[in-house]
């Protein structure tokens, strides 16, 4: 009876092995600290997978258009204390909490399970982010591949252009002075009596530029609204097969296999950054764009606007990509001791410098785009979809050897949205491996197909000719309030119900103990500051909520209401799953609500030689699961 009471650990991490076989796992191998799941094999491809995850297109085409627009530099201001006081402390709170327990997003949530339901909604938004998602790095390998031209394709009207395709704007009237007398005549009346046009009365026809017709009329095959379907636009649909393939091809061994790639795709932008930058600022017109980003006196008295101070939220918020599950999801891999507190403060930092240097590459070729077309910086300068497909690829278009920089360009996108995809794909398998043990042992790589197969054929519906109106649409709704929900929801849950402080003494057992004085700041924000400013992001955007648009074309109503389906889908479940642990509780209801308010008995670290005395009455995690079959039941208990 002695031989079967064997401890299962000989050491942290090593598991006895009685097997014949010297096989392992997809994830596991000898160097692993945790076997049954796995560790990164160095800090190095853990710390370049969260930058690349954090590091994405809203860096390059969202946060230099967000300070141009807000007072150039003295935006700064406002973003840097943004990340300090909301999203480092969401940061580390999430990386701390994956490597405490070594569990998913759902999983994880043994810590509070009335709360579970809030693991499941940042899985469901994941989810949808990523079937658009990787819709957008379809649009990019498509300009990638037509980038292999002698001549780009957008860079002049050709055959598929229409009659309001031009490269310059085109005068329509003006004032002019005639024998003494101020009159109002059309363009060619003036040209053709010599006259000249008083400055400031000139008005312009409406042009579309090549950039923007290829844009709609070639690429997209843009349908005239979310009503008119149209058909499945062949080579974006093969496109967004190769970027799916690239996916699951990174991560068909999980996190050892993509630990190795993003070496690769998180590394290599920074060097097309700085190309582009250095080709950028030897153009004329470059310090005019930026001058407009950063601008020759910051405008301070934009600080007094709240809309700055939201934009500046916001951007932080999204940009380094809390409540999503992802952060919980790579956390998890690390080894228990791995200082998180050091990581989180190197990937917050590298994201935002990342986001100041795309500025300077960005605004430096628009300006000279404008000084080439001669128009203000302001009427080339846009955000989102327009900078990177329109307005950025029409500047490349003006530089001697366009192809080349074209083909860095929109390469430089596809490596962005490939390494923040693979954090969301991980994200769901992680969460079905914890959810179903079994999977781990020999079908990782056929959990990793299928999740990328199923989401392959999900996105089918966004490279239809309306296709760009449902990734807007998914965008809009999914990527906003759902994922402010589940944060202030993490928040509460972890500080005022869990408890802040048990938390802290949680994560002084991984980088251990800290002084009091130490704790001081995240205490502050964590307990006050940082739920009110989430708060009021999340307040905000309700009051100041607006149909959706895609540029000048409204939504129907049934759009606008299968976005408020899709939102109402993400968080449904907090409130079903808290239901449902209620009722499985036992005891009067105040006992049951009290029971499901506390900490699971199998929460806590992983590994048992990392329990201590705090955790030592916990079960080892998982053994009660690996040999049932899964059930939805797993959701519940």
């Amino acid at each position: 009876m002695g031989m079967l009471n064997l401890p299962g650990f000989l050491s942290c991490g090593k598991k006895k092995d009685f097997s014949l076989s010297n096989e392992k796992d997809a994830h596991g191998n000898d160097s692993d600290e945790n076997s049954d799941r796995g560790n990164w094999s160095n800090k190095a491809d853990y710390l370049l997978s969260m930058v690349g995850y954090a590091v994405g297109l809203g860096n390059v085409w969202r946060f230099p258009y967000l300070t141009y627009q807000n007072g150039g530099g003295a935006f700064l201001i406002p973003y840097t204390l943004m990340l300090a006081l909301a999203g480092l402390p969401l940061f580390f709170m999430e990386c701390s909490l994956g490597q405490f327990a070594s569990l998913g997003p759902i999983s994880i949530w043994r810590i509070l399970p009335l709360f579970q339901g809030v693991g499941i909604t940042m899985v469901i938004i994941s989810t949808f982010v990523a079937i658009y998602y990787n819709v957008i790095i379809a649009y990019a390998l498509y300009y990638l591949f037509a980038s292999f031209q002698k001549v780009l394709p957008w860079s002049e009207c050709f055959s598929w252009a229409d009659e309001l395709c031009s490269k310059t704007r085109l005068v329509s009237d003006c004032n002019a002075t005639l024998d003494g007398e101020i009159i109002h005549a059309n363009y060619s009346f003036i040209t053709s009596n010599n006259l000249t046009c008083i400055n400031g009365t000139t008005k312009y026809k409406p042009v579309q530029f090549p950039s923007e017709q290829y844009w709609n009329k070639v690429a997209l095959q843009r349908s005239s609204g979310l009503e008119e379907t149209g058909n499945i636009v062949w080579y974006l649909a093969l496109c967004l097969l190769l970027s799916w393939i690239i996916i699951g091809a990174a991560l068909f061994k999980g996190i050892k296999s993509s630990g190795k790639v993003v070496y690769f795709t998180a590394l290599f932008p920074y060097i097309i950054l700085l190309i582009l930058l250095v080709r950028g600022a030897t153009l004329e017109g470059a310090l005019d764009g930026i001058e407009y980003y950063i601008g020759k006196q910051s405008n301070i008295t934009k600080l007094m606007e709240a809309e700055v101070w939201k934009d500046a939220a916001t951007q932080i918020f999204y940009s380094l990509s809390v409540a999503w599950g992802g952060l919980v999801a790579l956390s998890s891999y690390n080894k228990f001791h791995n200082n998180c507190y050091s990581d989180a403060i190197i990937v917050c930092v590298t994201n935002c410098l990342t986001s100041v240097f795309a500025g300077f590459a960005i605004f430096s070729i628009l300006g000279h785009m404008a000084f080439v077309s001669n128009r203000p910086v302001s009427e080339v300068v846009d955000s989102g979809f327009d900078l990177a497909f329109v307005a950025y690829p029409e500047a490349l278009s003006k530089l001697p050897v366009s192809p080349l920089w074209s083909f860095l360009f929109f390469f430089m996108l596809v490596l962005l949205g490939i390494d923040s995809q693979f954090a969301s794909v991980e994200t769901i398998t992680t969460t079905i491996q914890d959810l179903y043990p079994k999977l781990r042992k020999n079908l990782r790589t056929f959990l990793t197909l299928g999740v990328c197969t199923v989401l392959f054929f999900l996105g089918l519906v966004c490279v239809t000719q309306a296709g760009i109106y449902w990734v807007n649409l998914i965008d809009h709704f999914c990527a906003g309030w759902g994922i402010l929900i589940a944060a202030v929801l993490e928040l509460i849950g972890i500080i005022y119900i869990y408890g802040g402080n048990r938390f802290i003494e949680d994560i002084e057992m991984m980088i251990g103990k800290k002084s009091w004085l130490f704790w001081l700041w995240w205490r502050i924000c964590w307990f006050f500051i940082t739920p009110m400013l989430l708060l009021a992001i999340l307040v905000w955007s309700l009051v100041t909520f607006s149909p959706p648009y895609y540029g000048s074309v409204p939504y129907p109503a049934w759009g606008t209401a299968i976005g408020w389906c899709m939102i109402i889908f993400c968080v449904i479940w907090i409130p079903i799953i808290a239901v449902l642990k209620i009722v499985k509780a036992e005891g009067n209801l105040c006992q049951r609500i009290v029971s499901c308010c506390r900490p699971a008995a199998n929460w806590g670290p992983y590994l048992a030689c990392h329990r201590g005395e705090r955790y030592s009455h916990v079960v080892d995690p998982e053994k009660e699961k690996e040999h049932e079959i899964p059930t939805v039941s797993a959701f519940v208990y």
